[in-house]
């Protein structure tokens, strides 16, 4: 595997921040800011790339389309995509071949990003097969944003041993890994994000229920001077990014203070600690929204983030028409009542992660959008979660990744075609001249223009 150099960013020391006592706001790209067209790569928005993993596999009846090419029509897990499919690739055939021998869903989920064998253990020797692309694409950045990378989850690891495989549990809840051996912490409380991206000191009443004091109002002596020297142009979009930000940090105050029910065994065996939403679906919306902060004010480039666990009971019965956990349901064994329970959860999914979308494509950046510089990987790590089989495995890229990316497609490889063909297509669109990556064959083709 070979590098080279990053092109230059956007240096720390020349970005633009909204300060105040104790935080510090970083400001979009605002073309009317002197030296900041200069300052970005190229002229051109910075690219920035995430992950999203799903757990438990999807009902792939309902997932893969008939037709390839441009004409195809949405299957049902994938009608929630249809505002969004001309920015979004289907892709289908690609293959795990390295978690074949694994049992169960450890050996698939540890090695999402890596493609790698993973080490059969109880714990005590961890090892992915190596370090995950989203890591190696991390590293070639280091230096350019306050945050190398962002790893985001919404339920806690789960240690000890699955008695049934032989696995430990702790695979389940990673799939970023700095070293084989190594994977990185993941984030599940919003509050705690919204401190790393922006500073501030949290404070706790006698409840236990967060205290704080409003960013904007801490830094807004220093947002109406910015305003003031921004064209005419530019500060609708000043304006707009200020409402976003109060938007989600209300969106944190009300979680913050919502009463803690009691106990759900049927969905996480614990009450979610004050500051995480209650609701699973709510706190999924509100970790997807700090990630479009994270990107949108460049705190880093990189991110991560799981759904669930893999094996994750969660409940779904906010959905309609569903009555029980995730894990439970993809085990379907081929029953009706079972596999349109299935179904349903993974439509679920992919409407997140078409909000996701469409958000990243609402939001102007220089000529185009944030979601033209970003590339967007979802997918799971097996395909029918009953079978728990790493081949043909549900996977969905969006976004523009800077021009080199063409969606409205579906896009069908034959054969042993590996994952990692894709991770490596994508690091190269990052800027890594590398000409391998796990056990990959060749940059999988046809996704767009050349990654140059």
């Amino acid at each position: 595997m070979r590098f080279r150099s990053p092109a230059p960013g956007i240096e720390l020391s020349r970005r633009r921040f909204l300060r105040g006592t104790g935080v510090a706001l970083a400001l979009p790209f605002m073309a009317s800011w002197p030296g900041r067209a200069a300052a970005a790569i190229g002229g051109a928005a910075p690219r920035r790339s995430a992950f999203l993993y799903f757990p438990n596999g999807a009902a792939m009846k309902d997932w893969v389309p008939e037709a390839t090419g441009s004409d195809f029509a949405l299957p049902y897990s994938l009608e929630p995509l249809a505002a969004v499919r001309d920015q979004v690739l289907v892709i289908s055939g690609l293959d795990k071949p390295n978690s074949r021998q694994g049992d169960g869903h450890y050996a698939k989920t540890a090695n999402f990003l890596t493609g790698m064998p993973v080490a059969k253990t109880t714990g005590a020797e961890l090892s992915s097969g190596g370090v995950s692309v989203d890591q190696l694409i991390a590293r070639s950045l280091a230096g350019q944003t306050p945050l190398p990378s962002l790893e985001l989850s919404t339920e806690p690891i789960v240690s000890g041993v699955d008695s049934n495989v032989g696995f430990t549990r702790i695979y389940g809840g990673h799939i970023s890994w700095e070293s084989a051996s190594r994977p990185l912490t993941r984030e599940l409380d919003p509050r705690m994000v919204w401190e790393r991206l922006f500073g501030g000191s949290v404070s706790l009443d006698a409840r236990g229920r967060q205290l704080r004091g409003n960013l904007l109002d801490h830094v807004l002596a220093d947002a109406r001077d910015v305003r003031r020297k921004l064209s005419r142009d530019d500060r609708p979009k000043f304006d707009e990014f200020l409402d976003s930000v109060r938007a989600v940090e209300q969106r944190l105050d009300h979680a913050a203070q919502e009463d803690r029910p009691p106990p759900d065994p049927a969905a996480l065996g614990v009450t979610p600690p004050a500051g995480i939403p209650r609701e699973p679906r709510d706190h999924v919306a509100l970790m997807l929204d700090m990630l479009v902060l994270a990107f949108r004010t460049d705190s880093t480039r990189v991110a991560s983030f799981m759904f669930a666990n893999d094996v994750s009971g969660r409940n779904f019965s906010f959905l309609d028409g569903v009555k029980g956990g995730h894990h439970e349901m993809s085990h379907h064994e081929g029953k009706p009542e079972k596999l349109e329970q299935y179904r349903r959860i993974t439509r679920w999914h992919v409407e997140q992660f078409a909000g996701l979308v469409a958000r990243l494509a609402a939001i102007p950046e220089g000529d185009g959008t944030l979601l033209d510089s970003t590339m967007l990987l979802c997918g799971s790590s097996m395909s029918d979660g009953n079978s728990h089989s790493p081949d043909n495995l549900p996977i969905l890229v969006a976004g523009g990744g800077g021009g080199t990316l063409i969606g409205g497609r579906h896009l069908a490889f034959e054969g042993d075609r590996p994952l990692c063909d894709l991770h490596l297509a994508l690091a190269r669109r990052m800027g890594l001249a590398i000409d391998s990556f796990g056990d990959s064959t060749a940059p999988l083709p046809d996704l767009g223009p050349d990654e140059a």
